[in-house]
Order: C-alpha cells, then structure tokens, then sequence
C-alpha cells in the first residue's frame, strides 16, 4: 500500500512511518520545513513537501494520485495560537479528507482528542479552541462518503508501546504511549478494522487487534 500522512514529522507520525515501512508499505509524510526531511528518511518515510494551509483541494487531490489511503495526524502545536488550532486541526483535517474524496480514494484515518465534543466556546482559552477544532472536524469526516476512522486518543506519553489497550465510545481518562497510538493506526489501515467507527484509546487490558476487533 501507499499511505500518505499529514504532519509527517509529528512524534506519531514518524513511528507510523517506521510501522509501515518495516511492514513493506510505503509511507509518504507531507511536512512544510524540508529540513525535517531528514528525520522521515531515517524513519523509513518518503518525505513530500506540502503545506496543507496554502494548498488547494485540487492540487493536493493531483499529489494524492495512485495512493491507498490517508492520515491527518498534523496539529499546530502547543502556544501556536487559536488561529492556527483551526487553520490546521479543522481546516486541514478536512482538506485532506476533501481532497481524498477527488482523488478516489476511500480510506482516510484521523487522529482526534479525548474530550473533543466537551469543548466550551472560548476565543482567550487556546485548549478549548483546539478541542472546538477537533470536534468540528471530526463531525465532517463522519459526514463524508469515506471509510473513516477517528480515534480519540487520551494523554499522550512517550513511553514504548505495551500493545495492551483499551477502546470505547467514552473511555474516561487516561494515557496512552504515542506507539500505541501509531499501532492502532497501522492497524486499522492494514488490516480495516474499525471503518465507520470513532473510538476513545488509553492504555488498558486487552490487546490491540482485539479491541480493535470488539468495536
């Protein structure tokens, strides 16, 4: 498969473009910096320079060509301002999904946020826009005609994967190791489980094939 991920140099990405490569897959990553380039290549990814907030949805749906499937695992980032939550974790979430939609191609996982629906409208507060920008995009790719899948995912941690989860409309809180994030994001492509399906992740008890499985 040809799997292209948005935010490609992004903590997650780059371990899903490590999982897919290992697996045989090729994994595209669109960053906007070349000089994260490097940082792709070592990860196993085939870096593509394109910045998601200066493209159109047809020049983008022309550079998704002859690929099998799409990640939006782009974020502004931390202290990147309210504008930029939406530019980029709204608006670019759903480029791409518009952008998949012209290019035929049908698969397209998103990485969301716990709690992305409990935001409280505040222009001054930059956490609650980025839950406001994550629950809106999360509304219009389920709106799509694609084979979506959104996971929601709670606190992030860098600690190596367990492969051991937990998986549910409503989890409550919790953490969970970005390689297990990116596991689960390998797998519901390689495998297509949980099409149509939004889910929250933290770490837990079961395995990841079967949790993914019991949705």
């Amino acid at each position: 498969m040809r799997i292209v991920i948005a935010g490609g140099h992004g903590k997650i990405a780059l371990l899903i473009q490590k999982k897919l490569s290992d697996a045989g897959h090729e994994a595209v990553g669109l960053i906007r910096n070349p000089e994260h380039a490097p940082d792709l290549l070592v990860s196993g990814g085939i870096p593509v320079l394109i910045d998601l907030e200066n493209i159109s949805v047809e020049a983008l749906a022309k550079d998704l060509a002859d690929v099998d499937a799409v990640v939006f695992a782009a974020g502004a980032g931390p202290n990147s301002g309210p504008e930029r939550k939406l530019t980029v974790d709204r608006d670019g979430a759903i480029l791409l999904a518009d952008a998949a939609v012209a290019a035929g191609i049908r698969r397209y996982v998103l990485i969301s946020s716990m709690g992305a629906d409990s935001f409280e409208p505040d222009w001054a507060d930059e956490f609650q826009v980025y839950l406001q920008a994550k629950s809106e995009a999360d509304k219009r790719i389920r709106s799509m005609d694609l084979d979506w899948t959104i996971i929601r995912p709670g606190g992030l941690t860098d600690e190596p994967g367990s492969g051991m989860v937990k998986l549910a409309e409503s989890t409550g809180r919790g953490t969970i190791p970005r390689e297990d994030v990116a596991s689960l994001v390998v797998k519901c492509l390689l495998a297509e489980e949980a099409v149509h399906s939004q889910f929250e992740a933290i770490s837990g008890e079961t395995p990841i094939a079967e949790a993914l499985a019991r949705l």
